[in-house]
């Protein structure tokens, strides 16, 4: 134990922290400082070190300590401490303006949290931390590090106010932060706009001064703080970005009618360093984003005019726009101009010829400086797209001048990333074709820009790619060409085969004519020509990018033109049979099979390829059995080839490769899904054709067997992993009884033993023993009902007991592994005994075993399954439960069956097993995963109805005979009733306070927990009532009235159904009256 009276010791532990490069010597420093934290005399300590403390290293300890003490939820400090460390702070700051910017901070956000924790905290019947400007203005009067600290107070009291916190309900977050956002936030942005508009006026100002520039930087913070500010709960993350609209309160208007508020930052934009301006257009940004229902019409028009003249003084004096963080925000503002305003709006703005003209001339340069800040490109082809979408819309009758700069838009975006190709391969620059979802993302917005004024965009990309395409057959041709010129035609023509891809994408039916498929069929007609001439090299050489496009184009091609809902007399089909004789859809499924075809013989070994390829494949397969001409797809001879030689002979990805990882045997299971789906159309009852399909397989199988029976251990793992890939794919796509039947029979009993002793062999390698628990997961899932045995079949039973002995194998193998490290422990064992848990839970839910025969007949199959689920359970800590999403899914969804079906098992348990599947039970209920949230609620109320049973038949005259462990489970509750009172105050808490997402399945338990603790839920209630404020709680106790109104004293469906109705209106009744009593009564006059 480390001994903290010494303030030079803890000096020197932090100086350790913080400065040493020996990593032995910083861990056990951290350990110690930790122990420090949690010492009884932590807070006095605290502040002799921020009195005494010779380093600015032992202020930064003293402040983070603080601040976790303030923070903690068990034990809080008192209210005068609390108020007594805030005062201290200010006091400190006020006198030390010149601390170390890191412990400036740390004090900084010690007062933010402090403030925030204490909201609601009233002190002699006045709120005790709701009065931060009059804390700041003081510092606001003082010296310029002094008016730093104060803004910067402001700043991060916003910010910190402004972001929930994990250790607190959310529910609390948001009451806060509504109450912050009706009583100061205003105010403080009023204050922000005020002083900078003081900074605007001051002749002398000198931005080159350290202290001043500071200034200017946390005052523009500040009002970007109160702008982003999340006004009304939505917790949008930076993804949503280009969505956004700002839902400022209807109490601002005021700020925002004015003019002055606007010009303020465009005027501030032009008159700073460039180092600061980008804060500047991120308030604008913010500004431009406020909700449309802010203003009226007219109030919107002017408003708009003065942000549009703004953005054009911008366009004209572009200087500062070299900077690439302006350029990236001004680009944002420019999007936000058509997230925000719609196209009609923008025409009649005085000066919109000239500024689409500026913004299509900016747009075009940007676009042919393509190296320049590529990540804002997006924002820039979001505005263009979204303009292009609203041409057919738009009703005002002034010209929107789109038709004359979206193709110059266009034009510029491809012949910029045609010309990008030589200067990357030339200089060995970045290829921004290696970020396909970038391209993407660029692609999809081109796909709209492109089809305004089609017939321009097509004409340019017929002539771009009949130049290149032509050089590139000169090239191949050419004997003395260099590798250079061809791969810089192969780059251009890789982006016009996506681009091409992109724009007949692009394609709306409803506005779509005949000339626009006739140019789509121009378009398709030359990438096939291509297509072809690759594929007659790729014995020789072939490029990637390049096929990854292909598959890109292809995708897009199905999507449109292939399927029930396209004309077949579209003019597209017409220009493909003139020029490459493809006279309907059949011959043009026979190019994209027979493509799969190519791509998977010679490019077996690129995985980016054959897992696109074999996308195609199966996206073909899902479309085709409801289709009214499914059978065409499954005649072509290409598709007959694909099913009768499916080996790696012709399909080198299905080879078994030394150099190859286990993992990337993934693409099998696709593959074999697609070909499952395509045997099925056909397949009928017919065992002949179903046994020639397995040939290649049960090849492979009894390959492995008699490797296993001579115990030469060679190739056979992989063999064995690429086989049960493949049977997975199949028995996933065999979702009907009669396939399926033919499957099971194949594989039992035959070659279950093989998987069996797979298991036990190679527990310890996940490679091989997850592709084999899968298959038995999928096995014994009865998906569509597809496995329903004969009355005379015991099939169902034997398939059982190879499910429980293959997870017994499995699990008491894997509990021999001992220690795991914590990065490894979900790759070797949990990711395992999650699958275990769904195989479990999938074969106990199918309905085609009986599992009361089991202990009939004296059969351990079910026990050892289920002791096994329990030994493999007690070995996960509860942390990790939460923390694995697949793991949590698969263990509550079996506990859910567990519960309905297998009851008394759970209740046979010794009693730390019980305590900790209830523990479970109760953590997961405040689970943000609803799914598991809710198999919780399930599981809980499975539980509550077993034991009110139990406890109502023990109570009745004539009592049933109880059985021992019901008789031993209702003990075990009667000695630990706080765990069903723990869960009875979480399920009430989530219900009143949280944003309750699943509220019917919160309510099925809560009725059977409130009559078994009838008791603690009248505390419980008073508790509640009580901690109302006076004039409220009348009303309170009137809520619980209602809701148990007309409840009795059984769980019958119509008693529940009845609860589940005045629960309801309780929640609702409930909400409304702390709503009022919290926020004040502004806080609902949010968007009026």
């Amino acid at each position: 134990m480390w001994n903290f009276k010494s303030l030079a010791q803890l000096e020197i532990l932090c100086k350790q922290l913080y400065e040493t490069t020996d990593t032995s010597t910083r861990l056990q420093a951290e350990k110690a400082l930790v122990e420090f934290t949690n010492s009884p005399d932590c807070l006095s300590k605290c502040q002799l070190l921020l009195e005494r403390g010779s380093s600015s290293y032992s202020q930064l300890l003293a402040a983070t300590c603080l601040s976790k003490l303030v923070s903690r939820t068990s034990n809080p400090l008192p209210l005068e401490q609390r108020v007594d460390i805030r005062n201290y702070v200010l006091n400190y700051l006020a006198t030390r303006p010149k601390l170390a910017a890191f412990v400036t901070q740390a004090l900084i956000q010690l007062y933010a949290r402090i403030t925030k924790l204490g909201w609601f905290d009233c002190q002699k019947e006045d709120y005790a931390f709701r009065n931060a400007i009059a804390d700041v203005t003081r510092f606001l009067q003082d010296s310029v590090e002094h008016c730093i600290i104060g803004v910067t107070i402001l700043s991060q009291l916003t910010n910190e106010i402004n972001q929930a916190d994990t250790t607190h309900p959310l529910t609390k977050h948001r009451k806060i932060a509504s109450s912050f956002r009706d009583t100061s936030l205003f105010d403080i942005f009023t204050l922000s706009c005020n002083l900078l508009k003081q900074v605007r006026f001051i002749r002398n100002l000198n931005l080159n001064d350290e202290g001043q520039h500071g200034l200017l930087m946390q005052l523009l913070k500040l009002a970007h703080n109160c702008l982003n500010f999340d006004f009304i709960g939505t917790s949008t993350d930076e993804s949503s970005d280009d969505l956004c609209t700002v839902q400022i309160p209807t109490s601002w208007r005021s700020a925002f009618l004015d003019s002055s508020t606007l010009q303020l930052f465009f005027d501030l934009y032009h008159s700073i360093p460039p180092s600061l301006s980008p804060l500047v257009l991120s308030c604008l940004v913010q500004i431009a984003s406020v909700r449309r229902s802010l203003f009226n019409n007219a109030e919107r028009a002017k408003f708009l005019s003065h942000l549009v003249d703004g953005v054009k003084r911008i366009l004209e004096n572009p200087q500062s726009l070299s900077d690439p963080n302006n350029y990236h925000e001004f680009c944002r503002l420019l999007a936000r101009l058509k997230s925000n305003y719609q196209l009609g709006e923008l025409v009649k703005v005085e000066n919109y010829p000239e500024v689409i003209r500026l913004i299509a001339n900016f747009t075009v340069t940007s676009l042919q400086h393509w190296e320049f800040a590529p990540n804002s490109v997006h924002y820039l082809l979001s505005l263009w797209q979204r303009l292009a979408a609203s041409v057919p819309y738009v009703k005002a009758t002034e010209p929107h001048l789109l038709e004359t700069y979206t193709p110059e838009v266009t034009k510029a975006y491809i012949t910029s990333r045609l010309e990008s190709v030589h200067i990357i391969l030339r200089d060995g620059l970045e290829d921004p074709l290696d970020d396909t979802g970038l391209v993407q993302q660029q692609l999809d917005q081109l796909s709209t820009i492109g089809r305004c004024e089609y017939e321009k965009t097509c004409a340019l990309l017929v002539q771009l790619f009949d130049q290149s395409a032509q050089s590139y057959q000169e090239l191949l041709q050419s004997t003395n060409s260099s590798a250079m010129d061809i791969a810089v035609q192969e780059g251009r023509l890789t982006w016009l085969v996506y681009i091409i891809g992109a724009v007949i994408g692009g394609r709306v039916s409803f506005a779509s004519t005949d000339e626009q498929d006739a140019m789509d069929g121009e378009l398709v007609c030359r990438v096939l020509q291509l297509m072809n001439l690759t594929d007659s090299r790729l014995a020789q050489a072939g490029n990637e990018k390049l096929e990854l496009a292909m598959l890109s184009f292809f995708e897009q091609f199905r999507k449109i033109y292939i399927g029930d809902q396209v004309q077949k007399s579209s003019k597209l089909y017409r220009r493909l049979s003139e020029v490459l004789g493809l006279n309907d859809e059949t011959m043009v499924l026979s190019v994209f099979i027979g493509k799969i075809i190519t791509n998977l013989k010679y490019w077996g070994q690129c995985e980016p390829i054959t897992s696109k390829t074999l996308q195609l494949l199966n996206d073909l397969s899902i479309g085709y059995p409801f289709l009214m001409d499914h059978l065409k797809l499954v005649k072509l001879s290409a598709v007959q080839f694909m099913l009768n030689n499916h080996t790696s002979e012709h399909f080198s990805f299905l080879g078994v490769n030394n150099q190859s990882n286990l993992s990337d045997m993934r693409c099998r299971t696709t593959f074999y899904t697609a070909l499952g789906r395509l045997l099925m159309v056909d397949l009928g009852e017919d065992e002949d054709q179903f046994e020639q399909f397995m040939l290649p397989l049960t090849a492979a199988f009894e390959a492995v067997a008699q490797m296993f029976s001579t115990n030469t251990f060679n190739e056979q793992e992989r063999t064995l992993v690429g086989l049960v890939r493949d049977l997975r794919g199949i028995a996933f796509a065999f979702n009907a009884k009669t396939s399926f039947m033919m499957l099971f029979d194949w594989i039992y009993p035959t070659y279950m033993p093989i998987l069996q002793r797979a298991v036990e062999l190679w527990y310890h390698v996940p490679a091989c023993t997850t592709p084999v628990l899968k298959l038995m997961a999928e096995l014994v899932h009865n998906r569509s009902q597809r496995l329903q045995f004969d009355v005379s079949s015991p099939n169902g039973i034997l398939l059982f007991r190879e499910t429980s002995k293959m997870m017994t194998t499995y699990g008491n193998r894997i509990l021999t592994l001992g220690e795991v490290p914590k990065d490894q422990v979900y790759a070797l064992k949990l990711k395992g005994i999650s699958i275990c848990f769904s195989m479990l839970k999938a074969v106990l839910s199918g309905n085609y075993v009986n599992f009361g025969v089991f202990r009939l007949y004296g059969d351990d199959a079910l026990d050892n399954a289920l002791q096994t689920f329990i030994k493999l359970l007690l070995s996960i800590p509860h942390s990790d439960l939460l923390d694995y999403p697949k793991l949590s899914q698969s263990y509550y969804s079996l506990l859910e069956v567990l519960t309905q079906d297998h009851m008394n098992f759970i209740a046979s348990l010794e009693p730390h097993v019980i305590m900790y599947i209830l523990s479970s039970i109760s953590e997961g209920l405040t689970a943000l995963d609803t799914m598991v949230c809710t198999g919780c609620c399930s599981s809980l109320d499975h539980i509550v109805t077993y034991l009110f049973k139990q406890l109502s038949r023990s109570t009745k005259k004539r009592p049933a005979p109880m059985a021992q462990e019901s008789d031993r489970f209702l003990h075990i509750m009667q000695q630990h009733p706080e765990m069903i009172q723990q869960m009875l105050s979480t399920v009430l808490n989530i219900i009143i306070f949280e944003d309750c997402r699943n509220q019917w399945s919160m309510s099925r338990p809560l009725l059977g927990l409130i009559l078994l603790n009838e008791k603690y839920f009248a505390d419980l209630r008073n508790s509640i009532v009580n901690s109302q404020p006076p004039e409220k709680q009348q009303a309170m106790h009137l809520c619980f009235e209602n809701l148990m109104e007309g409840i009795e004293r059984n769980l019958l469906t119509k008693n529940r159904d009845r609860f589940t109705q005045n629960l309801s209106v309780f929640r609702r009744e409930v909400n409304d009256s702390m709503k009022n009593s919290t926020y004040g009564m502004n806080s609902n006059d949010m968007m009026s």
